[in-house]
């Protein structure tokens, strides 16, 4: 009787000290984490035991075991695949529910207005989300937007300017998917008619060009309508657009864009070159934002068919090339520190010397 009482006694005091062990492992932090801290990554389908035991093999919980009864008693939660960063020690329970809670690890990443499909993907290697050249991959396969343009060349102008949260190791299809439903959303949002679009005299290809276009060409929201309207006049009078972010666009593509625009750059032979060729360019210039596409779908009803920048991050509009080669003076004169009214008796003998020259637009 006295070795069975024995027996039992170690037992239960061998039971005692796993549940002890069981309960210490849970409710105690864990683990020595880097500075840098500590990436996990929990893969899809990965069942609560799978999960466990990548935990306890990346340090950071204590006892496998112990975490898979804990998870156990919440079989209503499942624990969500992604990847997780802990920069500090946790206890298995606290580990349990931040993957419970899915708290996966994800940075802003913020797609200005305007940006080309180039300057998003310098970013994202600058900033080590992902190579240039795998996000311009996915950026370069018009696949998703073929029921909206057919005719796309790239994801360009539908890669919707918004911050989007991503994993550390974000796969570049995934974050162009993200931006075009973006872009999809707010689609819906801007169009007369929602989602629907029956205007046979202008395809959304066109307003997303036109869009781009007014984007690139001024930062201010208040102009955007009216540099709408200037381009939509001279699509209307076969004028050429001229507009430089387009020349500028075509640089990019062949890597030949050194930051300033030349005169032999005008004359590029490019479908994107709209000193040369009439019209709108063969696709957009840019990821216009809703500000643009607004603009783009209601240009303002103007007689305007110039602007020149004023130095103030505006322009000054004109409907004739007299009003506009007076702008172009005054925008000289601005750069030269100078008023950009000429005093009255000047003024008015430049007027009585002859016709004005051509401007550039």
């Amino acid at each position: 009787m006295k070795i069975l009482a024995a027996l039992i006694l170690l037992v239960l005091l061998a039971a005692a000290a796993a549940a002890g062990y069981v309960w210490y492992s849970i409710e105690k932090p864990y683990g020595t984490i880097p500075p840098d801290g500590l990436y996990v990554d929990i893969p899809h389908g990965a069942s609560r035991r799978a999960s466990a035991h990548i935990l306890e093999k990346a340090g950071v919980i204590r006892n496998s075991f112990a975490f898979e009864l804990y998870a156990r008693r919440h079989p209503k939660r499942t624990l969500q695949a992604g990847e997780y960063v802990f920069d500090h020690a946790l206890s298995g329970k606290e580990v349990f529910w931040k993957l419970a809670n899915g708290q996966v690890y994800e940075q802003p990443f913020t797609v200005r207005e305007g940006e080309t499909i180039y300057d998003i993907a310098r970013d994202l290697e600058a900033a080590k989300y992902m190579p240039a050249e795998d996000f311009l991959k996915a950026a370069e396969d018009p696949s998703q937007i073929n029921d909206l343009f057919p005719a796309a060349r790239t994801l360009e102008g539908f890669l919707f300017p918004a911050t989007y949260n991503l994993p550390k190791h974000a796969p570049a299809d995934d974050l162009t998917g993200m931006m075009v439903r973006k872009f999809r959303d707010t689609l819906t949002d801007v169009l007369p008619n929602g989602s629907e679009w029956n205007d046979p005299t202008l395809s959304i290809g066109s307003v997303v060009t036109l869009a781009s276009l007014v984007e690139r060409e001024t930062p201010k929201p208040d102009e955007r309508p009216l540099v709408a309207g200037v381009f939509t006049n001279r699509l209307v009078k076969n004028i050429p657009l001229q507009c430089d972010p387009t020349v500028i666009y075509a640089l990019q593509m062949d890597d030949e864009y050194k930051g300033t625009l030349t005169l032999r750059d005008l004359r590029i032979n490019s479908p994107y070159n709209t000193y040369r060729n009439r019209g709108l360019p063969p696709g957009p210039i840019g990821n216009p934002g809703e500000v643009a596409l607004r603009a783009a779908l209601h240009p303002a009803e103007t007689n305007f068919l110039y602007f020149v920048a004023n130095t103030q991050g505006g322009h000054f509009f004109a409907a004739t090339l007299a009003e506009h080669n007076e702008n172009v003076a005054k925008y000289h004169r601005l750069l030269r520190g100078e008023p950009a009214e000429l005093p009255v008796v000047e003024a008015h003998q430049k007027h009585t010397a002859g016709p004005a020259r051509k401007g550039k637009r």
